[in-house]
């Protein structure tokens, strides 16, 4: 019989100087907490999800590698960390309804929230409810089309229309 192993956050917070909003996950797939990471890993790294194409698609940039992406999210003031900071895998997938959470990212959060005071973005209706559990009071929030493959009511193309407009602008170039 195998036995459930508690994983571990393989990421630390990113929170640019400039903050205006935070996006917020539940915890990285087990390819990621699971295997060595290089340059290229960060959140929403597992092959199939759509995060990283979706704000492709808004800022219309390339978004290949780890630098590329922090480099827009300081542009942007997008902020980024996840709720969860272990948990077991009861079933062994990545569905948030199969962690089994252990410890929260409750101190980071807080910090940041009363810190810089950010609109909080969530990826999924899994991670409102949880962050609701945990900041009942932070009413500056808004959710996200899960970025998920297996979010299918809604095209890439449109999930990337809604991210527009809740996400913050970058900057204009003169």
């Amino acid at each position: 019989m195998v036995k459930n192993v508690i994983e571990t956050h393989p990421f630390e917070v990113f929170i640019p100087k400039n903050i205006k909003s935070l996006i917020v996950g539940s915890f990285p797939g087990k390819q990621q907490t699971q295997s060595e990471l290089d340059e290229t890993h960060w959140f929403y790294g597992a092959p199939r999800n759509q995060l990283w194409k979706i704000l492709e698609l808004v800022y219309k940039t390339e978004l290949k590698n780890r630098q590329q992406k922090q480099r827009l999210f300081e542009e942007a003031g997008i902020g980024m960390t996840d709720i969860i900071k272990s948990c077991v895998r009861i079933e062994g997938t990545n569905l948030d309804e199969n962690l089994d959470i252990k410890e929260y990212n409750k101190e980071t959060i807080e910090k940041i929230l009363k810190q810089h005071r950010p609109k909080v973005l969530f990826t999924s209706r899994f991670v409102e409810k949880e962050f609701k559990k945990l900041f009942a009071d932070y009413k500056n929030i808004d959710i996200l089309p899960s970025p998920s493959p297996r979010y299918f009511r809604l095209r890439i193309e449109d999930k990337a229309k809604i991210y527009k407009e809740k996400l913050p602008k970058l900057r204009e170039i003169l």
